[in-house]
Protein backbone atom coordinates (compact mmCIF):
# COMPACT_ATOMS: atom_id res chain seq x y z
CA UNK A 1 0.00 0.00 0.00
CA UNK A 2 1.39 3.50 -0.75
CA UNK A 3 0.08 6.85 -0.10
CA UNK A 4 -1.83 8.39 -3.08
CA UNK A 5 0.33 10.15 -5.58
CA UNK A 6 -1.98 13.04 -5.22
CA UNK A 7 -0.81 13.77 -1.48
CA UNK A 8 3.03 13.93 -0.31
CA UNK A 9 4.61 11.14 0.78
CA UNK A 10 4.74 12.34 4.35
CA UNK A 11 2.74 11.18 7.11
CA UNK A 12 2.84 12.75 10.50
CA UNK A 13 1.84 11.26 14.15
CA UNK A 14 0.52 13.69 16.84
CA UNK A 15 -1.15 12.86 20.07
CA UNK A 16 -0.51 12.86 24.00
CA UNK A 17 2.73 10.65 25.57
CA UNK A 18 2.49 6.92 25.62
CA UNK A 19 -0.27 6.73 23.20
CA UNK A 20 2.09 5.05 20.74
CA UNK A 21 3.49 6.93 18.03
CA UNK A 22 6.45 5.40 18.17
CA UNK A 23 5.29 2.00 17.77
CA UNK A 24 2.26 2.21 15.69
CA UNK A 25 4.52 4.58 13.57
CA UNK A 26 7.19 2.01 12.60
CA UNK A 27 3.96 -0.78 11.74
CA UNK A 28 1.92 1.87 9.72
CA UNK A 29 5.36 3.29 8.05
CA UNK A 30 6.41 -0.11 6.99
CA UNK A 31 2.78 -0.93 5.56
CA UNK A 32 3.19 3.18 3.57
CA UNK A 33 6.85 1.83 2.46
CA UNK A 34 7.83 4.86 4.50
CA UNK A 35 11.36 5.58 6.52
CA UNK A 36 9.99 5.71 10.18
CA UNK A 37 11.72 9.26 12.04
CA UNK A 38 10.77 9.73 15.80
CA UNK A 39 11.58 13.43 16.32
CA UNK A 40 12.33 13.36 19.99
CA UNK A 41 15.30 10.82 19.31
CA UNK A 42 16.25 12.68 15.99
CA UNK A 43 16.57 15.51 18.13
CA UNK A 44 18.25 13.59 20.78
CA UNK A 45 20.77 12.43 17.68
CA UNK A 46 21.15 16.15 16.65
CA UNK A 47 22.09 17.20 20.22
CA UNK A 48 23.80 14.46 21.52
CA UNK A 49 22.06 15.10 24.39
CA UNK A 50 18.56 12.90 25.88
CA UNK A 51 15.54 15.17 26.62
CA UNK A 52 15.23 14.77 30.16
CA UNK A 53 19.20 16.61 29.99
CA UNK A 54 17.93 19.09 27.12
CA UNK A 55 15.05 20.02 29.55
CA UNK A 56 17.56 20.87 32.53
CA UNK A 57 19.44 22.84 31.28
CA UNK A 58 17.32 25.04 28.54
CA UNK A 59 14.27 24.16 29.71
CA UNK A 60 10.73 23.78 28.19
CA UNK A 61 11.38 26.80 25.87
CA UNK A 62 14.97 25.84 24.53
CA UNK A 63 13.70 22.01 24.34
CA UNK A 64 10.64 23.34 22.06
CA UNK A 65 13.25 25.69 20.15
CA UNK A 66 15.00 22.64 19.26
CA UNK A 67 11.45 21.00 18.42
CA UNK A 68 10.69 23.40 15.67
CA UNK A 69 14.09 23.35 13.85
CA UNK A 70 14.02 19.80 13.57
CA UNK A 71 9.93 19.74 12.56
CA UNK A 72 10.57 22.10 10.42
CA UNK A 73 13.12 19.84 8.43
CA UNK A 74 11.41 16.64 8.84
CA UNK A 75 8.44 18.08 7.48
CA UNK A 76 10.03 18.92 4.01
CA UNK A 77 11.26 15.51 3.59
CA UNK A 78 9.57 13.29 1.38
CA UNK A 79 9.23 9.56 1.94
CA UNK A 80 8.87 9.88 5.83
CA UNK A 81 6.31 9.03 8.67
CA UNK A 82 6.97 10.95 11.59
CA UNK A 83 6.39 10.42 15.35
CA UNK A 84 6.18 13.83 16.89
CA UNK A 85 6.76 14.63 20.26
CA UNK A 86 3.42 15.06 22.63
CA UNK A 87 4.12 18.69 22.64
CA UNK A 88 4.70 19.53 18.86
CA UNK A 89 1.39 20.72 18.35
CA UNK A 90 1.69 23.48 21.39
CA UNK A 91 3.65 26.23 18.79
CA UNK A 92 1.52 27.40 16.16
CA UNK A 93 4.68 27.06 13.91
CA UNK A 94 4.59 23.58 14.44
CA UNK A 95 1.21 22.89 13.59
CA UNK A 96 1.90 25.20 10.25
CA UNK A 97 4.47 22.57 9.16
CA UNK A 98 2.20 19.51 10.08
CA UNK A 99 -0.82 20.84 8.29
CA UNK A 100 0.58 21.80 5.42
CA UNK A 101 2.96 19.53 4.75
CA UNK A 102 1.72 16.16 4.78
CA UNK A 103 -1.01 13.94 6.10
CA UNK A 104 -1.92 14.24 9.91
CA UNK A 105 -2.70 11.38 12.30
CA UNK A 106 -4.46 11.92 15.81
CA UNK A 107 -3.19 8.71 17.91
CA UNK A 108 -5.64 9.39 20.42
CA UNK A 109 -6.19 7.55 24.03
CA UNK A 110 -8.23 7.74 27.47
CA UNK A 111 -5.93 8.52 30.12
CA UNK A 112 -6.33 5.57 32.17
CA UNK A 113 -4.30 3.56 29.37
CA UNK A 114 -1.38 6.58 29.20
CA UNK A 115 -1.13 6.34 32.79
CA UNK A 116 -0.38 2.69 32.18
CA UNK A 117 1.48 3.17 29.27
CA UNK A 118 3.71 5.96 31.07
CA UNK A 119 3.46 4.44 34.62
CA UNK A 120 7.70 3.01 34.57
CA UNK A 121 8.95 5.89 32.43
CA UNK A 122 11.72 7.81 34.03
CA UNK A 123 12.45 9.79 30.61
CA UNK A 124 9.39 12.13 30.38
CA UNK A 125 10.32 15.21 32.29
CA UNK A 126 6.61 16.48 32.24
CA UNK A 127 5.62 13.14 34.54
CA UNK A 128 8.43 13.37 37.11
CA UNK A 129 5.95 14.53 40.20
CA UNK A 130 3.67 12.83 42.41
CA UNK A 131 0.44 12.49 39.96
CA UNK A 132 1.28 11.42 36.62
CA UNK A 133 -2.72 11.31 36.04
CA UNK A 134 -3.22 14.64 36.89
CA UNK A 135 -0.90 15.81 34.58
CA UNK A 136 -1.54 13.61 31.75
CA UNK A 137 -5.75 14.63 32.25
CA UNK A 138 -4.65 18.44 32.21
CA UNK A 139 -1.99 17.57 29.05
CA UNK A 140 -4.50 15.60 27.14
CA UNK A 141 -7.16 18.42 27.80
CA UNK A 142 -5.12 21.64 26.57
CA UNK A 143 -3.59 19.85 23.78
CA UNK A 144 -6.91 17.99 22.21
CA UNK A 145 -8.54 20.69 20.62
CA UNK A 146 -4.76 21.06 18.81
CA UNK A 147 -4.57 17.43 17.92
CA UNK A 148 -7.69 17.93 16.52
CA UNK A 149 -6.93 21.23 14.40
CA UNK A 150 -4.32 19.72 12.13
CA UNK A 151 -5.62 16.08 12.44
CA UNK A 152 -6.47 14.82 8.82
CA UNK A 153 -7.61 11.63 10.75
CA UNK A 154 -8.51 10.49 14.28
CA UNK A 155 -8.19 7.27 15.72
CA UNK A 156 -9.04 6.54 19.43
CA UNK A 157 -6.12 3.57 19.79
CA UNK A 158 -7.29 0.49 21.70
CA UNK A 159 -6.02 -1.46 24.51
CA UNK A 160 -5.49 -4.58 22.65
CA UNK A 161 -2.19 -4.12 20.77
CA UNK A 162 -0.16 -1.96 18.42
CA UNK A 163 -0.71 -4.33 15.50
CA UNK A 164 -4.31 -3.51 16.05
CA UNK A 165 -4.34 0.43 15.93
CA UNK A 166 -2.25 0.02 13.10
CA UNK A 167 -4.63 -2.19 11.21
CA UNK A 168 -7.54 0.94 12.45
CA UNK A 169 -4.70 3.11 10.94
CA UNK A 170 -4.57 2.13 7.78
CA UNK A 171 -8.17 1.52 7.33
CA UNK A 172 -8.90 5.10 8.25
CA UNK A 173 -6.43 5.93 5.49
CA UNK A 174 -7.52 4.07 2.90
CA UNK A 175 -11.50 5.23 3.82
CA UNK A 176 -10.46 8.83 3.76
CA UNK A 177 -8.57 7.96 -0.07
CA UNK A 178 -4.87 9.06 1.23
CA UNK A 179 -4.06 5.55 0.29
CA UNK A 180 -4.85 2.86 -2.18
Amino acid sequence: MQVVSSHPRRVFLVGPMGVGKTTIGKLVARELGLEFIDCDQEIERRCGADIPWIFDVEGEDGFRARETSVLDDLTRQDGLLVATGGGAVIRKQNRGFLKTRGIVIYLDSDVDLLVKRTARDKKRPLLQNNDPKKVLTRIKQERGPLYREVADVHIMVPDDGSRKAANLVMQQLQKEGFVE
